[in-house]
């Protein structure tokens, strides 16, 4: 049975970047220092389902991720801050949001370091297998820390769901933008890291995912379906896009050609 820790943020340290999910650093009643996503910023909740489910197939895949937990914002909390549009996100983020355990000092991938090949095949099956539009040479939402690779950020990825139709022909999809991927030059073991995932991931993984994603993350304006009907949709993406993995594995392996 997964499980997530539930936190309390006790003070808001900075914004980390401009942009529209406008994550923070931030200090939680356990004494550690979290990158705060916030459900009042950007895409909402579905950018935290996104960071997750993403999350979470990282972590079953054995790749390096900081902990995430739950982190729960007070309704008086940020009343204090000086920023108006900092204390507008913080106002709408009321309840359960979703931190990333700090690294500190961790800097960022540069695309020059060497890494296994391997390693750089099970993270760009990773990011076609969850539809992540986002690890690109641009911005590569990856750490260096302790001289480990770290991956951050799934955020942009599940990204059917703004429109929340035809999941079943999205999961067949051969996911194009992967010849953008920082580390697809890399990625010369794409079979390997095919089959590993096929060894790790499964319906059981797949369903107690989806049964993390908190009730309050659920109720949508744009959807008709129920909560429990929204997370039977997240877990039939997974389990059909397991199933049809050589579609996006061939897409990557022709990008690269």
């Amino acid at each position: 049975m997964l499980d997530l820790r539930t936190v309390t943020v006790m003070r808001y340290i900075l914004p980390l970047r401009e942009g529209g999910s406008l994550p923070a650093l931030a200090e939680a009643d356990d004494d550690f220092k979290y990158v705060l996503k916030f459900r009042g910023a950007g895409h909402g909740v579905k950018m935290l389902i996104s960071e997750l489910l993403g999350g979470k197939i990282t972590e079953a895949l054995g790749l390096n991720i900081p902990e995430l937990v739950f982190a729960h914002l007070d309704v008086d909390f940020g009343r204090t801050e000086a920023d108006e549009e900092i204390q507008d996100l913080l106002k709408f983020s009321e309840g359960l949001n979703l931190g990333l355990h700090y690294l500190s000092g961790a800097i960022a991938y540069d695309p020059g370091i060497v890494i296994d090949p391997l390693l750089a095949s099970k993270i760009v099956w990773l990011d076609a297998f969850i539809t992540n539009i986002d690890r690109t040479y641009k911005n590569t939402n990856m750490l260096m820390w302790h001289k480990e690779l770290w991956v951050i950020d799934n955020g942009a990825s599940f990204y059917f769901h703004h429109s929340w139709q035809n999941f079943d022909t999205a999961a067949k999809t051969p996911f194009k933008y992967v010849k953008d991927h920082v580390l697809l030059p890399k990625a010369s073991r794409l079979n390997e890291a095919d089959q590993f995932a096929h060894s790790v991931l499964n319906e059981n993984l797949f369903r107690d995912i989806v049964n993390l994603i908190p009730e309050e993350w659920l109720h949508w304006n744009d959807a008709e379906e129920s909560p429990e009907e929204i997370r039977d949709i997240y877990f039939r993406f997974m389990k059909t896009r397991l199933e049809h993995s050589q579609i996006f594995v061939n897409e990557a392996q022709h990008a690269r050609g």
